[in-house]
């Protein structure tokens, strides 16, 4: 396995941030290297990269306009190179996913309250989305849930199904996407209120898990691969009870094993570790663990799963952990690199 790993952190160019960044890590020396930016553009808050690393997608701002960005990668050096982008009037996306042949890309829009499909040529480069599905209704939150809120979309296990998750309206939906065309096939409706955003599934494909922002909760789903379709099976509060102060749930992961899942809070500036239970079916907390900044956007198990990174938007750092794989514990180390207002964070896959 090759060593030092490459990594990609999607920011907001708010501020100082000029686009994505670029660093590695050295697990040898248990080092993150200076971050470097990869690209210039606006917004990239969050990116995915393909399964055979040719390629990184992210979503972009273009003055007043929003869409999806596409790069080849250099596989020895981690360089970006722009192949094209797909931007429509009104507000960027704020979460992208590619399918595991490279050639279906979706993402969600948070403001628009939808979930637009593409479709990319030989060359990789967008066509114009080919459908765009647009969610409807509102959540009891008056300040958050006023209308549809599309915070995530991405493949299921056998990426037969585009699964959407949809803060807005407390829904997970299912969607069929023959030749890029988006149909609706099943939604659940979760805890009113709770928020959902963020979803992954465990690696035996029946069962996932949801992280809500504003109830800070992880949801414990069962999921039916033939039908596309979710019940709910637990709730298990991901930050403590007596925890008074504003805290929002953002990233949720799981290691590749199936057994630990990681939620991260912004407020309560954490992670919280689980244990997974019935071979997916349940959760039991294991503790939380400070991720050395302020609004913990997202985090990252590194290729080894023997690391984590964690980006704090509010702070502009990077922390590294290291996780030991039979407790699921995470320890910091003292390295920590500083990235302007980070969001999402990837490596290059291995293997």
């Amino acid at each position: 396995m090759a060593n030092p790993f490459i990594g990609y952190i999607g920011t907001y160019t708010k501020g100082e941030s000029k686009g994505i960044y670029k660093f590695t890590l050295d697990t040898e020396k248990k080092e993150l290297s200076e971050a470097k930016v990869a690209a210039e553009l606006d917004n990239p808050t969050y990116v995915a990269i393909s399964k055979d690393n040719q390629n990184l997608y992210s979503v972009v701002k273009d003055g007043n306009s929003g869409g999806l960005a596409v790069f080849s990668i250099d596989e020895q050096t981690g360089d970006l190179q722009s192949i094209n982008q797909q931007v429509t009037e009104g507000p960027s996306p704020c979460h992208v996913s590619v399918n595991k042949a490279n050639h279906f890309v979706v993402t969600a829009n948070y403001h628009r309250g939808t979930i637009e499909a593409y479709l990319l040529n030989e060359d990789k480069s967008a066509n114009p989305a080919a459908s765009v599905a647009e969610h409807t209704g509102s959540g009891p939150n008056l300040e958050r849930q006023e209308k549809p809120h599309a915070h995530y979309s991405g493949f299921t296990p056998d990426e037969k199904y585009v699964v959407a998750v949809d803060l807005g309206i407390d829904q997970i939906i299912t969607y069929s996407c023959d030749q890029g065309v988006l149909k609706k096939v099943s939604s659940l409706s979760v805890k009113p209120g709770s928020g959902p955003r963020h979803i992954v599934f465990h690696p035996n494909g029946k069962f996932a898990y949801v992280m809500t922002e504003l109830s800070n909760e992880v949801i414990v789903l069962s999921y039916n691969a033939d039908e596309g379709s979710f019940q709910e099976l637990q709730y298990i509060p991901a930050i403590p009870e007596d925890f008074a102060e504003n805290s929002q749930g953002s990233a949720i992961h799981i290691s590749s094993d199936g057994k630990f899942v990681y939620a991260a809070n912004r407020g309560h500036d954490s992670i919280a570790v689980f244990k997974v239970e019935n071979d997916g079916g349940k959760l039991e907390f294991v503790e939380w663990t400070s991720t050395g900044g302020h609004w913990p956007r997202d985090f990252v198990l590194d290729p080894t799963e023997r690391f984590v990174i964690a980006t704090n938007q509010e702070s502009s750092n990077a922390v590294l952990f290291e996780r030991d794989p039979e407790t699921g514990k995470l320890t910091r180390l003292p390295s920590e690199i500083s990235v302007p207002d980070p969001v999402c964070v990837k490596f290059l896959h291995q293997g």
